[in-house]
């Protein structure tokens, strides 16, 4: 009888037991889930390198100057003439005497135009009039004209057929336009002439890419039917220009701008040798026309 008696205390025990093991099984579980992912981070963390901020790229370069630490800033949104920016202003023999460090952050989006012309940071900045006007710039940061490229069109470019700029011929087609809000002609215009003929992203089928060459790339791929953008000489190997439509004649061109809240006259010879030198050896026809803004005895 004493066995049973004990074999039978042993068995409520047990399931006593089992019963508060069951109830924090989950609790016990997570505890347990934690512990391992804890483990495996510090297991793998160097394993994965940080990922890179996703506002601009930055290239920079030291141009061996001693003296001082001072870093001279430019925001280009042009990838080709950052690199060009970047080498010239090392090897430029004022930038090695007042300049420790040059810094090109190259502009991928609106986001970057803000942070960086809004805010001041920039010392050379190659954007259009308009932005820079709507930041009051020139007013605030002493932002000042070094050099212009000129104005150009803004067009409605087809493949095989010049668009009518009608509400009946742009409905149904897949348009092409910047994700930039403040390019004129690959956003601002087109959305201006769409609003003026009834249509809207609602009933338009829109489709947005990063740049200018994206968009020739999309419609030579027959991606889109029609592209907004402007008109460069070498189109003309790819597309024809009778297939081009007019949307605006004149759209403010790139413009240099140096922050030049002291009278260094050096400095500005220097930006306007580099960029003059930039404007002779690009391979487009747009970025060697240059007019220099006065002020540079030569």
């Amino acid at each position: 009888m004493k066995s049973g008696y004990k074999s039978l205390i042993h068995l409520v025990v047990f399931l006593t037991d089992f019963r508060i093991i069951t109830r924090y099984k989950w609790f016990i579980f997570a505890i347990a889930a934690l512990l391992c992912s804890a483990v495996g981070y510090l297991t793998n963390t160097d394993s994965y390198d940080d990922i890179p901020p996703q506002t601009g790229q930055l290239l920079t370069c030291e141009t061996g100057l001693t003296e001082n630490n001072d870093v001279f800033s430019a925001y280009i949104t042009d990838a080709r003439i950052a690199y060009m920016v970047s080498e010239r202003l090392c090897a430029n023999p004022t930038f090695q005497r007042q300049y420790h460090t040059i810094n090109v952050i190259i502009g991928q989006s609106d986001y970057d135009t803000f942070r960086y012309i809004n805010h001041g940071v920039i010392d050379l900045a190659l954007v259009k009039k308009n932005i820079v006007d709507a930041f009051g710039a020139d007013q605030i940061y002493g932002l000042t004209k070094v050099a212009v490229h000129p104005d150009y069109s803004a067009f409605f470019i087809s493949l095989r057929e010049k668009p009518q700029l009608t509400k009946e011929y742009i409905l149904g087609k897949k348009i092409g336009l910047l994700d930039y809000p403040s390019s004129r002609s690959g956003h601002i215009v087109p959305k201006t002439v769409l609003h003026e003929l009834g249509l809207t992203d609602s009933n338009v089928d829109i489709v947005y890419y990063s740049s200018h060459q994206e968009l020739r790339r999309a419609l030579l791929a027959g991606e889109i039917d029609i592209i907004s953008t402007y008109w460069a000489e070498e189109d003309g190997e790819k597309l024809s220009k009778n297939y081009a439509a007019p949307l605006l004649e004149s759209v403010s061109g790139m413009q240099w701008y140096l922050k030049m809240q002291t009278k260094n006259t050096d400095l500005f010879c220097a930006v306007q040798s580099v960029i003059n030198d930039i404007a002779t050896t690009h391979p487009r026809p747009y970025y060697r026309n240059i007019s220099l803004a006065e002020g540079c005895k030569k």
